[in-house]
């Protein structure tokens, strides 16, 4: 894989990229990831991920979480290998989806985050980008961060 050098590349560089079905990797040597704004809906593609192709061509808006830097695949077997990955961290995102409570959806998506990346980083992030994320309201994230206390790398609700 080449290393691209998206850090140099402003947001709508790579938003032009996406939407031109350019097809793309996160970096899987790196904690980086992009949250993808939909118009109804966000999706996060972390490690490994594909971005672009036919995924992404109805971006709206994007984050770069992390040092991020995206990769060209060199085989088709890199290919194959980035749409599992893409296909796994939608999974994981439906997983706390699921949940029907959105304290608790709120809660987890900061907990993984913060697992994923480090409390900095997920500090770093709007609370619209973890709402769409989830199905939540931007408050109930607002929520979460403002009444619960932070822990070593978890949330932990107040006794």
């Amino acid at each position: 894989m080449e290393e691209g050098q998206t850090n140099t590349i402003k947001a709508s560089d790579i938003i032009d990229r996406l939407r031109e079905k350019e097809f793309s990797i996160v970096n899987p040597r790196r904690k980086n990831g992009l949250i993808l704004y939909k118009q109804y809906h966000a999706e996060f593609a972390g490690p490994g991920a594909v971005v672009g192709s036919e995924f992404d061509t109805d971006v709206v808006r994007i984050i770069p979480v992390g040092n991020l830097s995206l990769v060209t695949p060199q085989s088709s077997r890199e290919k194959i290998n980035a749409y599992l990955i893409r296909r796994q961290w939608v999974r994981l995102t439906k997983q706390i989806i699921d949940n029907p409570v959105p304290l608790q959806r709120a809660q987890v998506i900061l907990n993984q985050f913060e697992n994923w990346f480090d409390s900095e980083t997920a500090a770093t992030l709007p609370d619209d980008a973890f709402a769409l994320l989830v199905g939540v309201l931007p408050q109930t994230i607002r929520k979460v961060r403002n009444e619960y206390v932070v822990g070593e790398n978890c949330l932990v609700l107040p006794i």
